[in-house]
């Protein structure tokens, strides 16, 4: 199988390198058949890497340790759902799904345009197929994950204990979904200037590409804050990490675009800005997935140094240099066609927006690569940690959020004082009255930049909330019915508008969890024995019991497991009962000695009591440093009498020794070390991440393809006149 696989990736090269000269022989000759050729060359790169990522698969799958990248990243204690996840936690594996993703985003794009813009089309072909080669290439010569060894191991490393967390497991599919649909519109954008094609027309027929690449980037970009706030037993979401910086810098770029290919197709206007952009975000994700590769920052998310490093940069100096060679060759075609009318309007709105995202971008991207330029200049290598970047990306984050309810209900081009006082007094006034109360009712006072966020969120959610009860009172003017009737026909009139909406206010209840969780969380390390107690923010964490366990899979020992119990009360009230644990993987191996058992990594797994208005959150470290004698002694003895025994009894005494472990520690537990966090509002980061994601479904699903036009006009007639009496 591992044949078959490899075999697969040499066709996947040379099927990308043929598809790219095709495609700009037929471009530049004009000879369709070898413009369908290259365009039919993606859709074999798709079968052929879904062919070897199923050999890839089934190999994880079945357990076969002849495999390299098995053997590495997998093991029979592994449960199912993680060896079929584990293909892409190895380097090979995720450069693996990075190409098959990518052929098959090229193959549905190229499918859907090709009777369509024929002249720039080939062009995007090539840029495509050329990123195929390129990762072809990386797996055909440099990380193959369809290396063999003559004899298979008999047991596996195993997964790192660290991914077992499902979310963990989704984030990277996600992850790669964004970065590899980003280089749709980002090809199709060069394709455009390649040929001075400076029309929307591209834009439209990608738009769909680029929203869900926004869309995915963003579900990957959540779950790994979840996994993060749930796994790693720090106790946050969001570390300012190279590897999770990279990730957001395409989505921060992205976003801009987003908002600013709106102008274009209304106003003819920021050509050179939305081109650029959109290069830039392509750039972006391929920088993205080679800081994972590279090893040149230290991330707990990277694969650690590699022989990568080389190929990504020329290929990101080829992108950085070839973009704006293009935009600056073509800015005479990307003039616009109409100026800026008025800083009162939805496009000074919308580029104010812009600027913002992209301020955001550049203050993200100066702090990850910071230590590679202060190395440069100073010959030391220096970092930033969180507290400069909060000092700049909290205020740039609030002008971020007043934009987002501003924009979408200031008129084009001009808006005129009566306009905006319609559209603006009442929720004004309402982010006024909530800032009071919160400033009144809770200690926001004391956090000026935590109050302005929750009265900058009020402000957006009040105003979206406007304009859904004017439309559907339009609505129900117009036809009738009730208030759900009425909306869900609002929402699917105009699925960009009202998807967009939805995904501001989404961003404003994130934006309140972030604020919230940040500004008041009390957090406090404590030892206790079992019967002690520690307060926090008012509440009792009591350390009743410790805990011990055993975990078996396929007769092999996957990990032991030692906690605590812990209840917590407030006053006379019983909050919750917590368990965090810390799992210890061993180093399995034949007459492995006792101590292995602890010599593998280890993981936590927080005890928590989630809610609407806080998260109680704890981590355990236990102290096993009284269990080394012990265990120190039994390696003696096993390693003086292990000659006697055969492997099966061998693992028996080896159980039962390490059973006596777990029950000498929870009969004379040692102290622990707990980690206890009381966070408000924690919650509203994920609950404003699903109204995130819905916004996104909403504007990502297919509007009716057919309305009668008389029937538009009369709706759209009757609308206006009821907004005007609204």
């Amino acid at each position: 199988m591992a044949t078959v696989g490899r075999a697969c990736l040499i066709l996947a090269l040379a099927v990308a390198v043929y598809g790219v000269g095709a495609s700009l022989y037929g471009a530049r000759s004009r000879r369709r058949e070898w413009v369908d050729s290259g365009r039919r060359a993606v859709y074999a790169l798709a079968a052929l890497t879904t062919l070897a990522f199923v050999v890839l698969e089934s190999a994880f799958l079945r357990s076969d340790f002849s495999f390299v990248t098995v053997a590495q990243h997998s093991s029979t204690t592994t449960p199912t759902f993680y060896r079929a996840a584990a293909a892409w936690s190895s380097q090979e594996g995720s450069l693996l799904l990075w190409v098959w993703l990518l052929s098959l985003w090229s193959s549905l794009v190229l499918f859907m345009t090709r009777r369509r813009m024929r002249d720039l089309a080939p062009y995007a072909t090539a840029v495509l197929l050329a990123f195929g080669a390129f990762f072809s290439g990386l797996l055909v010569f440099l990380a193959t994950p369809f290396a063999t060894v003559a004899v298979a191991p008999a047991e596996g490393v195993g997964l790192s204990p660290l991914l077992r967390h499902p979310s963990m497991m989704i984030h990277p599919p996600m992850l790669y979904s964004g970065y590899t649909l980003f280089t749709v519109p980002f090809a199709f954008a060069v394709g455009a200037l390649v040929v001075r094609r400076i029309d929307a027309e591209w834009i439209a027929a990608t738009r769909r590409f680029a929203l869900a690449a926004w869309f995915f980037l963003g579900i990957g970009i959540v779950l790994g804050a979840r996994w993060s706030y749930s796994e790693l037993g720090w106790g946050g979401y969001w570390a300012w990490d190279p590897v999770e910086n990279a990730s957001l810098l395409p989505w921060l770029t992205g976003t801009a675009f987003l908002h600013s290919v709106m102008i274009q197709e209304r106003r003819g206007m920021l050509k050179v800005w939305n081109a650029s952009l959109i290069l830039a975000t392509g750039t972006l994700a391929i920088l993205g997935t080679f800081l994972v590769r590279s090893g040149i920052l230290d991330s707990i998310h990277a694969f650690g140094a590699s022989t990568l490093g080389v190929p990504f940069v020329v290929l990101i100096a080829l992108l950085v240099v070839g973009s704006v060679g293009l935009v600056v060759s073509r800015r005479d075609a990307l003039r616009s066609e109409h100026h800026l009318d008025s800083l009162l309007s939805r496009e000074a709105v919308f580029l104010g927006n812009n600027l913002v995202l992209v301020g955001l971008a550049f203050v993200v991207f100066w702090g990850t690569f910071f230590p590679l330029i202060s190395e440069a200049v100073t010959g030391t290598k220096s970092a930033v940690g969180p507290p400069w970047f909060d000092r700049y990306t909290v205020p740039l984050s609030l002008a971020l959020v007043l934009l987002s309810g501003i924009g979408p209900v200031i008129a084009w081009r001009r808006a005129t004082a009566s306009n905006a006082r319609r559209n603006f007094a009442a929720p004004a006034a309402t982010a006024l009255v909530v800032g009071v109360l919160i400033a009144v009712a809770t200690p926001a006072a004391s956090r000026p930049w935590a109050l302005a966020m929750f009265v900058a969120a009020a402000f957006v959610i009040a105003t979206i909330a406007q304009e859904l009860i004017r439309g559907v009172r339009a609505r129900r003017a117009m036809s009738g019915g009730s208030v759900p009737a009425a909306l869900g026909a609002l929402v699917r009139r105009n699925r960009r508008r009202y998807g967009g909406y939805t995904v501001h206010v989404g961003m404003a209840l994130l934006f309140i969890g972030v604020a919230a969780s940040s500004a008041f969380q009390h957090a406090r390390d404590v030892q206790m024995r079992p019967g002690q107690t520690a307060t926090i923010n008012g509440y009792r964490v009591h350390y009743t019991k410790a805990t011990g366990q055993i975990v078996t899979r396929a007769g092999r020992l996957e990990r032991i497991d030692f906690g605590a119990r812990l209840v917590v009360s407030k006053g006379s009230k019983h909050v919750a009962d917590l368990h965090p644990t810390r799992g210890y993987y061993p180093v399995n191996a034949p007459f492995a000695p006792i101590s292995s058992a602890f010599d593998g990594e280890s993981t936590s797994e927080v005890g928590m009591d989630a809610g609407v208005t806080k998260d109680i959150w704890t981590a355990v470290s236990p102290d096993l440093s009284r269990l080394q004698p012990i265990m120190k002694k039994g390696d003696a003895v096993f390693r003086a009498n292990g000659a006697k025994l055969s492997a099966s009894d061998y693992v028996t005494y080896r159980s039962a020794a390490l059973a006596g472990l777990v029950h000498n520690y929870v009969a004379n537990p040692p102290p622990a070390t707990f980690r206890v966090i009381v966070s408000p509002l924690v919650a509203w980061i994920w609950i404003g991440g699903l109204v995130v994601f819905l916004g996104g479904l909403i504007a990502l699903w297919p509007a009716p393809r057919t309305a009668p036009a008389r029937v538009k006009a009369g709706y759209a007639s009757r609308v206006a006149r009821e907004l005007g009496r609204a």
